[in-house]
């Protein structure tokens, strides 16, 4: 069972198929089909890194739920000046199931032993 690394609005997540995952969050209704691109995978057969993407390979994914994730608060201060300031804030997020890893390797190998024959 292999692993990739996607970009999903403009941060890197390391996914395996079956794992749940909370990107940034982005339009798309419960349950649609989302595709992401491969900046990299690893397989039983090694590693592949593109440069930027690996060409012709995805990531599927359904998306599960539109969420908030837990508040954290923003505190700061400025000591012997009386200055205190608090601020809370909860990031959105959207929920996604990868459900296949399709990498560009399989089929290029597929492709190449027709083409030698």
């Amino acid at each position: 069972m292999g692993s990739a690394i996607i970009l999903v609005r403009g941060k890197q997540f390391r996914v395996t198929e079956g794992e749940i995952i909370h990107v940034p969050s982005f339009a798309a209704e419960p349950g649609s089909t989302v595709q992401f691109n491969i900046l990299a995978r690893t397989g039983s057969d090694g590693a592949e890194i593109g440069s930027p993407q690996v060409e012709g390979a995805s990531v599927t994914g359904t998306v599960v739920e539109q969420g908030r994730e837990r508040k954290i608060i923003v505190f700061r201060k400025k000591r012997k000046k009386q200055y205190k300031k608090t601020h809370g804030h909860r990031q959105n997020f959207t929920a996604v199931r990868i459900d296949a890893i399709g990498g560009a390797k399989e089929d290029s190998t597929q492709s190449e032993s027709a083409g030698g024959q």
